[in-house]
C-alpha cells in the first residue's frame, strides 16, 4: 500500500513537471527566447501567502540557515527540473524490486 501511494505521487508529480515544461515552452515559442519559470514564480502566483507561511515556519521552527542558501536555490530552479525530481525520488522509494535469486534459479 506504501509503495502504491510513493508510485501516485510519483505520477503526480511527474504530470505537474510535463504540464509546467509544456507551459514554458508556450512562452519560449511566443517570447522567441529561451523562457524558464522558476519554483518561486510558480508558488507565488499559486499562492503567495502558503510562500510567507513556509518561509517562516522554516526560519523559526526548523533551522534559520536552511532557508537561505538550501531553500532559496532550490526556489531559483526551473519547475519543471523540481518536479522531475521529485518524480524520480518517489518513484525510486516505491519501485518494486524484483527477487534475488533470478529467473532460473532453483527453489
Amino acid at each position: 500500500m506504501i509503495r502504491f501511494m510513493f508510485r501516485l505521487l510519483a505520477y503526480i508529480a511527474l504530470s505537474l513537471a510535463i504540464i509546467a515544461a509544456v507551459l514554458d515552452a508556450a512562452r519560449s515559442v511566443g517570447a522567441s527566447q529561451l523562457t524558464m519559470t522558476s519554483l518561486q514564480e510558480s508558488w507565488q502566483s499559486i499562492s503567495a501567502s502558503s510562500l510567507a507561511l513556509a518561509e517562516t515556519s522554516i526560519k523559526t521552527h526548523i533551522y534559520p540557515i536552511l532557508w537561505d542558501p538550501l531553500m532559496l536555490w532550490i526556489l531559483e530552479a526551473p519547475t519543471f527540473v523540481i518536479f522531475a525530481l521529485l518524480a524520480f525520488l518517489f518513484y525510486a522509494i516505491g519501485y518494486k524490486r524484483e527477487n534475488g535469486a533470478g529467473r532460473f534459479a532453483a527453489r
